[in-house]
């Protein structure tokens, strides 16, 4: 092992003599689970004559890399006028409320700290060193940043509620002049997206399986109870986006209420088979889901597209950038929807 430099054995001897002067205090520091250096306050930079054990589990520094080093080397950007004036006015002014500074560890890894600097003095009531803390940030900037992003996450889905919203009613005015139908359908609509909201919201707003939406679209229309055995669902139940999971909400709403006027749940004998597959194509991976009624009432095609065929076609072709086709067959509707297999991330 080399010879210590006449620096560093200067260094060791200032701790011990320090040591020796404030004893107690100073066990009392090294046993303290909160990280604290002492600085000389004679020295230009305040260089570190005493750190403790906590001080270097924060830090990733040993003891011997930490002694005579000025105390700020810890900055992580050392150039920062903003940051080294207000350490300068903790350490001068001795402030009630700590500095949040931005420091970095010796294994680069960076860590705001709040700090804490109270001078002390000798018997002449000069300022001898200082007694500086540092009190670890890493937690509380995580739970600040997870706020805000759920702050944020928050506003996208209130302004895209919205605009949801915004959409329903325009297309139920656009489509009606009375007003009883236009509450009607606009109700109906409100209470899809509600349901939608109400199944990611017990997802955490991650995201949710296409199952799920589905039974939950369903739910209201007796699908579990009387007609339950004339549904049947072939399919995984793949992961959705919250975007996703809310547009095919409000499309499977429409058809299961044109199936219970007009369609395959009209009637005690109608039955309806809900499939879908996930198929690779140029543009990437498409989701082909075909809705299949029969044995319904006989089929016509509508002489001009109604409020609810319009919500499946362009809220689907704006939302998922997708396509669905409604094909009127005499023996039962036939809908095929085709979007991008939506990732949990979107939107």
């Amino acid at each position: 092992m080399p010879d210590k430099s006449e620096e560093q054995k200067d260094a060791e001897a200032e701790v011990e003599g320090f040591q020796h002067d404030l004893g107690p205090f100073v066990v009392a520091a090294e046993t303290t689970r909160m990280a604290m250096v002492f600085t000389d306050a004679k020295e230009p930079g305040n260089p570190i004559i005493f750190a403790n054990d906590a001080f270097l589990a924060l830090t990733g520094y040993a003891r011997e890399e930490v002694l005579g080093q000025p105390f700020n080397f810890l900055m992580a950007d050392g150039t920062d006028a903003g940051a080294l004036k207000r350490i300068k006015v903790e350490f001068e002014a001795n402030s009630s409320a700590a500095t949040e500074i931005l420091y970095r560890r010796k294994d680069g890894s960076e860590f705001w700290a709040a700090l804490f600097a109270s001078p002390v003095h000798d018997k002449s009531g000069a300022i001898v060193q200082y007694f500086t803390s540092l009190v670890d940030l890493t937690k509380h900037k995580e739970e600040q940043a997870q706020s805000k992003m759920l702050i944020d996450e928050l506003n996208h889905r209130v302004k895209n509620t919205l605009a949801t919203v915004q959409s329903i009613v325009w297309q139920a005015s656009r489509a009606n002049s009375d007003p009883k139908v236009i509450r009607e359908a606009v109700e109906s609509r409100l209470f899809a997206l509600s349901r939608s909201h109400n199944l990611l919201t017990r997802e955490n707003w991650h995201s949710a399986g296409l199952l799920d939406v589905l039974h939950d679209a369903l739910e209201p229309f007796g699908v579990t109870d009387g007609r339950a055995e004339r549904l049947v669902i072939a399919g995984e139940n793949i992961r959705l986006s919250t975007r996703a999971a809310l547009a095919l909400g409000i499309a499977f709403n429409e058809l299961a209420t044109n199936a219970v006027k007009y369609g395959a749940f009209s009637n005690d004998r109608g039955s309806i088979r809900i499939e879908w597959t996930i198929e690779p194509t140029s543009e990437g991976r498409r989701l082909i889901l075909s809705w299949r009624e029969k044995d319904g009432p006989q089929v016509t095609p509508p002489l001009r597209k109604g409020f609810g065929s319009r919500v499946i076609e362009r809220g689907l072709a704006h939302e998922l950038e997708g396509t669905v086709q409604l094909d009127y067959r005499p023996d039962g509707l036939i809908c095929t929807m085709n979007i991008p297999v939506p990732g949990i991330r979107d939107g």
